[in-house]
């Protein structure tokens, strides 16, 4: 066991020596030396605590206490010249003792070997906790810089109503969820609540991240992804139609989404086409036409870096070339690609439920970019033996519409959901942007999993959205 010698005085050491006997250890024995007259304490196992009362600038009486193996001393005392001396008579018996004095007049010096505790920087980090919107660091457990996290999780954040298994996790983890001041361990099937706090572990960089995403309230897409709205045209490929429309529909989504719209145009061929896209142009949009020789994916990342993109869009053609598409991939961006259809008139988002859960991992920015465009939402539940995973989702979903206020429509079919689509007149298809949008030809043939089969419905809008945070 190790002895540890305390000195106190005043309410601040007496509040101390309570948190002490409140603990819970049993390898620690506490010399508690008090000034003469302070109050007496209750409650303590009288085998870890041995109280003395005299004064501890008297050397002569400290130096009796002195005599054992202390392995550290510990000093809360509200008088400094008190301090300074009692820090005098124990140096003079044991120089080489470690010594925490907490400190309330700013009275640390490099010189010294004293282990000062600040009490400014205490009360200060503690207030910081009170401040809405700022998150709360552990600053006494694991190494303190931030590695482990506290966050309230507000009513609107795009993490409420998700099951805990449907969280992409790398990095970092959920470690426990408080709930009117209950513990609850954090599992797959747990679902996160309004007002929850949220313990999180992990790179202090990617907990700020998380951070973000948990306190950013819905209604602001294309965040978390980026700010600003991109469409790409690449006129070797592009008709001047198709880039008209791209134009066009493009500032539509910008006027309702009420983002900034960088529009990019490169291997420009035709001056009165150009002429024609710079009519469009107005506040808010911005034209780039780049006329140096500089491959698509080379473009495509160091734009989505530099501007912050956080909604790219291409059109059928471009977003067909596999290149292209996998560069969009790895940028993590949501991708809108825009078929030969009218969009302005666009009254619904459909939402085909998967093999997996990757449907829950995007709900909320499904659910987002439908409210912001007024459209009406449907999900294609394809009856299959296994239901239980899309029971899950449509019950998420719910959840979700109330936090929206926003109905949903569940559609039960055992019917191809594919040919039962394809019989509306226009839709956009709101789908996880996943590796399986890249299986060879041969597996596609026998594939049934709406992710794989997305190029079914090529000839309709689609919303491709990452499924990291």
């Amino acid at each position: 066991m190790k002895k540890i010698l305390i000195v106190v005085d005043g309410p601040i050491g007496r509040h101390f020596i309570e948190r002490v006997i409140g603990t819970q250890t049993s390898e620690n024995i506490y010399y508690v030396i008090q000034s003469k007259g302070e109050e007496s304490f209750e409650g303590y196992n009288l085998a870890r605590f041995k109280f003395f009362s005299f004064d501890p600038t008297s050397y002569y009486k400290i130096a009796n206490v002195l005599k054992m193996d202390f392995s550290q001393a510990i000093l809360v005392m509200e008088n400094p010249y008190d301090l300074e001396h009692t820090i005098k008579n124990i140096r003079l018996f044991k120089p080489n003792i470690r010594i925490i004095a907490l400190d309330l007049w700013n009275a640390k010096s490099p010189e010294d070997d004293i282990e000062w505790v600040n009490m400014e920087q205490i009360i200060g980090l503690n207030l910081i906790d009170y401040l809405p919107n700022i998150p709360v660091l552990a600053q006494n457990i694991g190494l303190g810089t931030g590695e482990i996290m506290e966050v309230l999780v507000p009513f609107g954040s795009s993490f409420v109503y998700r099951h805990i298994g449907a969280i992409e996790q790398n990095n970092w983890r959920i470690a426990a969820i408080y709930r009117n001041r209950q513990l609850i361990l954090p599992g797959d099937q747990k679902m996160i609540q309004p007002n929850d706090s949220l313990v999180l572990v992990g790179e202090p960089n990617v907990l700020k991240s998380i951070y973000r995403a948990i306190k950013r309230e819905l209604g602001q897409f294309p965040a978390p992804f980026g700010s600003k709205l991109y469409v790409y045209i690449d006129m070797a490929i592009d008709k001047p139609k198709t880039m008209y429309e791209l134009v066009r529909r493009s500032i539509y989504i910008h006027k309702k989404l009420n983002k900034p719209l960088l529009i990019k145009i490169v291997n420009p061929g035709n001056i009165d086409s150009l002429r024609h896209v710079k009519s469009y142009i107005e506040t808010g949009v911005e034209l780039d036409i780049v006329y140096d020789t500089v491959t698509d994916e080379k473009i495509m990342l160091r734009d989505i870096k530099k501007h912050h993109i956080g909604l790219f869009i291409v059109s059928q053609k471009m977003f067909k070339r596999k290149s292209i598409r996998l560069s969009l991939y790895r940028s993590n961006v949501p991708v809108l690609k825009l078929a030969e259809r009218s969009f302005s008139t666009l009254k619904e988002s459909v939402v085909i439920l998967g093999e997996d859960n990757h449907v829950e991992h995007i709900s909320t920015t499904i659910f987002d970019v439908a409210s912001q465009l007024g459209f009406n939402l449907e999900l294609i539940d394809y009856a299959m033996e296994e239901r239980s995973n899309n029971l899950r989702v449509i019950d998420h979903f719910n959840n979700l519409s109330a936090i929206f206020s926003k109905s949903i429509r569940v559609i039960e079919t055992e019917e191809n959901p594919f040919r039962f689509l394809r019989e509306k007149e226009n839709f956009l298809q709101c789908l996880p942007f996943t590796q399986k949008m890249f299986e060879s030809p041969i597996k596609r043939f026998f594939a049934t999993d709406p992710e794989v089969l997305y190029q079914k419905l090529d000839d309709y809008h689609q919303l491709f959205i990452p499924t990291q945070i």
